[in-house]
């Protein structure tokens, strides 16, 4: 019996490695030669102002796989191959992730707000692969970002609503951050994580028991964070691929969501720090907006008519303005202030009595006495 079990252990290891190398894909590998030939002109392309040409549609396309249909979408799979979490422990991890979120943000409570945030997002979500509900809420932060849980809990900040200049942009990343769910990016990584840690028992077998062995195990498992909010670049290009064809097949103009990444390239460029934290790992690159614009005109054809905006988008995003504005308000009126001593005094009553207190502690200039002529 033992005998048996060492065997099916061994085969589960040897599956474990083989299946590794796959996934692990170091996010610093430097780029080939071929690479960097076609990184070069998008470099010098992201030094010129934002364009506002739209990308050159075809009439028709001719699909390779469903995952470039875009009349497939929602009868396709498109999350990864490996997924070792099923759809009710992936809805759980994210509502247990998304409670840590609220009990550290404050939300936007104003019901026009979001309720028209969360009928955009779901219009979206009803356009994708996605299989699991969402909850879409409006959190209250200047920071230009949004982000998506497993299991479909989505937060969107107010910061990237004003920074948006028309919903069909706001639109754009909403559907790329649909995307990491529907592809179930978030489970895929952790189950590459629990692969590697696997992987790892061997090791252990050999590790002695003392000190320095138990460290050697420690640090093992802390070399292998699992989050679901830092992809990898594939990622983040899929999310790209599969965004582009939810808010296309949502009827928006999937122009805008190379134009707002561009604007966010143009602001770094003119001051530099000012890229929101959401880009500071993957950040918008040449190499992706030009992927974008390739597939774009590769896979999505031409259309007399998008939806760019909305008059509705404008009274939503003025009336978010006056709302934090207000908050910024009442906070500043919250705020301690500091004063001087000098200005402490200038407020405080003058008094002829000469048996008032309220200046002894102050100190005086007098002349001595030895001093005059």
């Amino acid at each position: 019996m033992n005998a048996i079990l060492r065997q099916s252990l061994n085969l589960a290891l040897g599956s474990a490695l083989l299946a590794i190398p796959a996934f692990a894909i170091p996010q610093s590998q430097a780029p080939s030669q071929q690479d960097s030939s076609k990184a070069q002109p998008a470099q010098q392309q992201a030094q010129q102002p934002v364009s506002e040409q739209p990308v050159p549609q075809k009439d028709t396309v001719n699909p390779r796989n469903s995952k470039e249909d875009v009349e497939a979408i929602g009868n396709r799979k498109v999350s990864c191959h490996m997924n070792w979490f099923s759809f009710e422990k992936e809805i759980a991890i994210g509502k247990s992730l998304a409670q840590e979120v609220e009990r550290s943000s404050k939300l936007i409570d104003d019901p026009v707000v979001t309720e028209y945030v969360n009928r955009v997002g779901q219009n979206l979500v009803r356009n994708s692969d996605a299989k699991v509900p969402f909850t879409i809420k409006v959190i209250d932060s200047d920071e230009v970002n949004a982000f998506a849980l497993p299991g479909g809990f989505f937060y969107v900040n107010s910061g990237l609503v004003l920074r948006a200049q028309e919903e069909s942009e706001l639109a754009g990343v909403m559907a790329h951050e649909i995307s990491h769910v529907t592809a179930r990016h978030g489970t895929c990584q952790a189950t590459k994580g629990e692969l590697t840690q696997l992987a790892s028992i061997p090791a252990m077998i050999f590790i002695p028991y003392t000190w320095a062995g138990y460290a050697m195990y420690q640090g093992l498992n802390l070399a292998i964070p699992l989050t679901f909010l830092k992809f990898s670049r594939d990622s983040e290009r899929e999310a790209d691929f599969l965004g582009i064809q939810y808010m296309y097949k949502a009827g928006y103009d999937p122009n805008s969501y190379v134009t707002f990444f561009e604007r966010i390239q143009a602001d770094e460029k003119r001051r530099p720090g000012t890229i929101p934290k959401v880009f500071s790992t993957h950040p918008p690159t040449p190499e992706r907006i030009e992927n974008t614009q390739k597939e774009i005109a590769r896979i999505l054809p031409a259309r007399q008519e998008y939806i760019v905006t909305t008059s509705e988008f404008d009274t939503v995003k003025a009336r978010l303005r006056n709302i934090m504005f207000s908050r910024k308000v009442t906070d500043a009126k919250d705020k301690p202030t500091l004063r001087t001593k000098t200005e402490q005094s200038k407020k405080q009553p003058t008094s002829t009595d000469p048996s008032s207190t309220s200046d002894d502690d102050r100190p005086t200039l007098k002349r001595r006495p030895d001093s005059q002529p």
